[in-house]
């Protein structure tokens, strides 16, 4: 006699069902009856309420690899051009080492396990990657805690390199997995050419910063004009005066952000436009007062005139004196101008005379620090050690930042 058949709910329900089924089993109904139907649904019914309550394992991935050497009749030794090495065969048949994404990569193509069972939970794998991981400044990004606090040996790293390196990523502040780089401009024509993926760390760091950052206002495009600039440089005469730049430019929407450079990025400096919130970052990689306020300037130059949705960065090495663009020309003119204005330079005593009183007079009159009077001097003459105790006095401009700098 066939029961109500009725969607399982509990374990009680779960139990009647397996009897009655065990009994049906037992029965061995004729093809079409009505005990066939009912056995075939019970059965269903069955399947789904322990697939709820119980969900499957997923597949094992090292039982997978020895799945198929089985099939193939492959040898520990066949396993070395998908994983590297004797000893690292060894170690990840027997669990000791797990697999890297470029090992199931290699894996995945050259003995057709699924990726999916290779990859286990929690990891993302893009089989057609062309990002060459091991490329990123693993160790720099390391020493600056950019991968947690475990320390990995240089090898380590680069076997690793991309689960480092995509988990950095996806741990930015909306970055994603993958690398991810703003269209940047690079007036870069001298022997030094900017590691671009050097470049995409520190650009990230960049924009996590900023994007953590709560502006006070909202920036509108206008803003910056001459006379914004000028009230701007007379908060350098305050010895905060890099920390009082960075609260105005808060208050006009625009984010400063400090992020040391990397090794072979040659940065001074980035204007940056993130959706629309644009951004000046600076290295302070020669961390006097004269450099910040000059390289902070010709960054706004460019956040005012020469940032686009298609032109979203441009990044400066400042020491290239090879720049030739327009854009950097009109940034550096326009900075150097909006400190100490050409009219006054030209006649100033300073010029010749290269004493700290002619310098400090000039500041006063501008209403700026005397450390840049200062600077303007020793890059004109090229003589770095003139006026070197009013750069000196100064202080460095890392001093103010020191928790800005610091890992995030």
């Amino acid at each position: 006699m066939s029961t109500q058949i009725r969607v399982l709910k509990t374990d009680g329900d779960h139990a009647a069902a397996v009897a009655r089924l065990s009994e049906l089993m037992d029965l061995d109904p004729e093809m079409g009856s009505s005990e066939e139907a009912e056995l075939e649904l019970l059965a269903l019914l069955i399947q789904s309420y322990e697939q709820t309550k119980f969900p499957p394992s997923p597949p094992d991935p090292i039982e997978a690899i020895l799945f198929r050497m089985d099939q193939q009749r492959l040898a520990h030794k066949d396993l070395v051009p998908y994983i590297g090495s004797m000893s690292k065969v060894s170690e990840v048949l027997s669990r000791k080492r797990p697999l890297s994404l470029a090992m199931i990569r290699r894996l995945h193509a050259g003995l057709g396990i699924p990726a999916d069972v290779l990859i286990g939970e929690g990891q993302e794998l893009s089989i057609d990657s062309t990002v060459e991981y091991t490329k990123f400044p693993l160790a720099e990004m390391q020493e600056r805690g950019l991968f947690g606090p475990t320390k990995r040996p240089l090898q380590s790293l680069k076997e690793y390199a991309e689960e480092l390196v995509t988990g950095f990523f996806r741990g930015a502040s909306g970055l994603g997995g993958q690398p991810v780089m703003m269209r940047a401009t690079l007036h870069q024509t001298g022997a030094r050419t900017m590691d671009e993926y050097a470049f995409k760390v520190w650009q990230a760091c960049v924009l996590r910063k900023a994007r953590a950052m709560t502006l006070k206002g909202k920036y509108q495009h206008g803003v910056i004009t001459s006379d914004w600039i000028r009230n701007l440089t007379r908060l350098s005469t305050f010895e905060s005066g890099p920390l009082l730049a960075q609260e105005y430019l808060s208050n006009h929407g625009i984010a400063l952000v400090f992020e040391r450079h990397f090794d072979k990025t040659y940065l001074d400096g980035a204007a940056m436009l993130d959706s629309e919130t644009p951004i000046v970052a600076l290295t302070l990689r020669h961390d006097r007062i004269d450099n910040f306020w000059f390289a902070l300037l010709h960054e706004l130059v460019h956040v005012q005139r020469h940032l686009t949705s298609s032109a979203p960065c441009i990044a400066d090495n400042l020491d290239d004196k090879t720049r030739n663009s327009d854009q950097e020309l009109e940034a550096d003119r326009e900075a150097g101008e909006a400190l100490i204005p050409e009219t006054a330079w030209v006649d100033a005593p300073v010029r010749t005379s290269h004493t700290n009183g002619d310098a400090i007079d000039l500041a006063r009159q501008l209403q700026i620090h005397p450390a840049i009077i200062a600077g303007r001097v020793r890059k004109e003459t090229e003589n770095w050690r003139l006026l070197s105790n009013l750069i000196s006095s100064a202080g460095r401009v890392s001093d103010l930042f020191n928790n800005q700098l610091a890992c995030q």
